[in-house]
Formats: structure tokens, sequence, C-alpha cells
């Protein structure tokens, strides 16, 4: 059951990461980023409320889960709607990669905001993704990311990070089953997405290629990674399946080289190697922080010995 839970974390983690490789082609197609999400979340609904009454679930939200649901989804749709616009700013897989800092910003928001513990390693996660944001800001050639397209990532890792922080603290929302919680959340964001496309700026898909790409869109990085997700973490646990969350990134650069024929450089790719090492250590503090109490007890404890010499 080990392997199983292993390859549905792997599979996730990879079905995430084809963001790009299918929304990239819709804007040279005249395609906006608005119009491709818009199109991806109202796909994804049907197929989650087959889902959703196929296993005999309700559709029914209490009075008091309602306002949150909404919350949730203007919180998830400016997440990737900032996400999508930075990929026309810059490499699709650097803008992947960097949006996996999320999870550094949500331990640093759950310890300014909530009150938890500042553990050593969020501290040491801090100084690691610095460093892996400065290698990546900075190309081998001299030239620097884009701004815009940097601060956009960041505004997207920003929101999603307060989405999860939500989903965890919020009594109401984790009452709710994870597919009924997908369902209205995409719902809110198709709605929010429409207000904004009101004025005419929706694109329909020119080609019978767009429509496949829209409907992959809504497939693969949404539906189909949501429930290896949830499979995963009821096989293996959450910590592992978020460990193996390290290959979104990995599999956006290479879909991006190898489908978009985008270039990466050496120091891309090691900022984007120090990012995951960063995000690895969050999710895995507990049993780092255990070993650096345990060193702690032991350093003083040679130190007396030597005192009493």
């Amino acid at each position: 059951m080990k392997f199983k839970g292993y390859l549905f974390a792997a599979l996730a983690a990879g079905a995430y990461g084809t963001n790009p490789a299918f929304a990239v082609p819709l804007y040279g197609e005249g395609m906006n980023a608005l119009s491709v999400l818009l199109f991806r979340y109202l796909m994804g609904l049907p197929i989650l409320a087959a889902m959703i009454a196929w296993r005999g679930r309700s559709f029914r939200l209490p009075p008091e889960q309602r306002w949150p649901v909404a919350i949730l989804g203007v919180l998830m749709a400016a997440s990737s709607l900032a996400l999508f616009e930075a990929y026309n700013y810059m490499n699709s897989g650097v803008a992947s990669t960097l949006l996996f800092v999320y999870p550094v910003m949500v331990a640093v928001l759950m310890t300014f905001f909530f009150h938890e513990r500042f553990k050593t390693t969020t501290g040491l996660c801090l100084i690691v993704m610095g460093l892996g944001l400065g290698l990546l800001m900075h190309k081998n050639d001299g030239e620097s990311v884009s701004a815009m397209g940097f601060v956009l990532v960041m505004a997207s890792s920003l929101t999603y990070a307060i989405y999860l922080v939500m989903i965890n603290v919020s009594k109401q929302i984790r009452k709710i089953p994870t597919l009924t919680l997908l369902f209205y959340t995409l719902l809110s964001g198709s709605a929010l997405f429409g207000i904004m496309l009101l004025p005419g700026g929706l694109t329909m898909p020119p080609t019978a290629g767009s429509w496949i790409n829209l409907v992959a869109l809504a497939l693969i990085p949404t539906v189909i990674s949501l429930l290896l997700t949830t499979r995963a973490i009821q096989l293996i646990g959450s910590t592992p399946t978020a460990i193996f969350g390290a290959l979104e990134p990995v599999t956006a650069v290479v879909l991006s080289i190898v489908i978009l024929n985008q270039d990466i450089t050496a120091n891309e790719i090691y900022g984007g190697v120090l990012i995951i090492v960063a995000t690895t250590l969050v999710v895995v503090s507990d049993p780092v922080e255990t070993v650096l109490l345990r060193m702690r007890k032991m350093f003083p404890s040679v130190r007396r010995k030597k005192g009493s010499k």
C-alpha cells in the first residue's frame, strides 16, 4: 500500500506541474489568462459534480459555510490568475519553481498570526529560500528575471498560502468534504472571472487543439491532481505526500524545455533546487527539530564534563 501511496503522490505532483504546458500554447493562439482560467474552472465543475453525485455526497452548504467558501474561491482565483499572468513575463518553469515558496509562507503566516512556535528550521528555510530566490533573479548572462513576473508569482504564492492557512484554521471549512469544497471554490472563482470579463474581454478557443488544451487543464492539473493527492494522503500521510510535491516544479521545468522550447540557465536550476530544499525542510520540520533539540541537549553535557576535569 505504501508503494501505491508514493506512486499516487508522485503522479499528483507531476500532474499539477503540467499547468504551463497546456496554458502557454493557448496564449500563442490569442487567448488571455482570464479566459483560459474561466474555461478551466467551468470545465472542472461538471467533472467534480459527477464525482460528488457518484459518491452520494450532498451539495448543500449551511449558511455559515457559504461566506468562508466564497472567500476561498476568491483567494484561489487570485492565485491562479497571478500565476497564469506570470507566464506572460517569464519562463513558465521558473515561475512554477518560484511558486513553490508557498509552504514556507504558510509556516511564516502561522507563526506571526496564529502564534505557532517559530522553529529553527523555519529560520533556516528562510535563509535557504532567500539564496535560491537570489540565484533565480540573476541569470548567468547578467540579465535579471522580469520584476513584474516575480511580483506576480510571489502574489500567487502568498494568496495560495493564505488559502491553505484558512483551510487549516477555519472550523467551518474543515467540516466540508474535499470534493465539495473544491467544487464551490471553482464555482466562486468562475463567477469572479466572469465578472472581470464582462466588459468584453472573453476570448474564445480558436481551434480544436485549443479545446483539447482547456479540457486537459481542467482534468489533469485540477481534478486528477487533487484526487491523487487525497488518495496519497490516505495511504502514506500528509508529510510524505507534501515532500513529493517537489516534483511539481521539476515537471514544469522539464515540460517547459521539451514542449515549449524555453531555455533555462544554471543559476535558475541551482536557485530552484535551493527553493525545493527549503520547502522540503518546512515539510519535515518536526523530525528535524527533534534532532536539533537532541543536539542542543548533548553539547551542554559535553561542556559540563570538560569543565569538571
